[in-house]
């Protein structure tokens, strides 16, 4: 009677096992199904994030608003440049590549005379000069344009006019400190001389804007070299390069800021 009873356990634990295995092996089978039909269905461009669909859509209307903008009329031949199929003249490319170096002279030289006098002016300038070279620089990389200073050490251009200029202006930097801060405020009117020349031929809006602001920042450096050069020697400053009409039009903006006018000088 007991062997029998032991007998119907066994039979009923064996019967439970058979049933759970085979319960276990068909929802196996039913995930496999599940993440079979995942990855079939889902495709990379589906499961791409919220963050690369905004950026690939704002890649394709940098693009579109950039050709809008671009005419045929340039006169010239356009040359192809960058990964967005922009077309710039080649007064525009040639123009980033000399703002490039010049703004790099500007930041060399400023270092410098910083190490020859110890005046703070062109640190903090020179710091100023870095973040303004950089930004033409991302403008080449943007539109594929080979950086002329990209592996350059100081003091070096590829422009023959951009190195004698800087040879030169070490040298009269060197003679003293009021011949310093004129050389700075060289430095500064020959900067705007220059964007202004190439804002009046460029007509790419992003090169524009980064003219624009590096134009507002020389304007602010020249009024600060003029300031400490008339604090340091007494003499009124004069302009080196830029017609007496601007350059007082530059000063006088300045008041507005709380900064001094003309008139306002000793």
């Amino acid at each position: 009677m007991k062997n029998n009873q032991n007998l119907k356990i066994k039979i009923i634990v064996l019967f439970l096992a058979t049933v759970f295995m085979l319960q276990a092996c068909a929802t196996n089978n039913q995930r496999d199904v599940i993440e079979l039909n995942v990855k079939e269905t889902e495709t990379p461009g589906e499961l791409q994030t919220e963050e690369s669909k905004e950026l690939a859509a704002s890649n394709d209307s940098y693009s579109e608003d950039n050709q809008q903008e671009l005419s045929d009329d340039t006169g010239n031949d356009p040359a192809i440049v960058n990964n967005f199929n922009d077309e710039l003249s080649r007064e525009e490319i040639e123009g980033l590549i000399f703002m490039r170096e010049e703004e790099k002279l500007a930041k060399d030289v400023y270092l410098g005379l910083y190490e020859l006098w110890g005046i703070p002016i062109f640190q903090n300038i020179a710091n100023s000069e870095q973040n303004h070279t950089d930004a033409v620089k991302k403008l080449l990389d943007t539109f594929g344009i080979e950086d002329p200073a990209d592996t350059s050490p100081t003091g070096v251009f590829m422009n023959e006019e951009l190195q004698n200029l800087y040879d030169d202006l070490m040298a009269l930097g060197s003679q003293s400190v009021g011949e310093a801060l004129k050389v700075g405020g060289a430095i500064e009117e020959i900067d705007i001389l220059d964007l202004k020349e190439y804002l009046e031929i460029t007509r790419n809006e992003s090169i524009r804007r980064v003219y624009e602001n590096l134009l507002r920042g020389s304007e602010n450096h020249l009024r600060a070299f003029v300031s400490n050069y008339e604090r340091q020697t007494n003499v009124i400053y004069q302009p080196q390069y830029m017609d007496l009409e601007d350059y007082d039009a530059i000063l006088s903006s300045s008041s507005s800021r709380g900064g001094r006018g003309r008139g306002n000088r000793p």
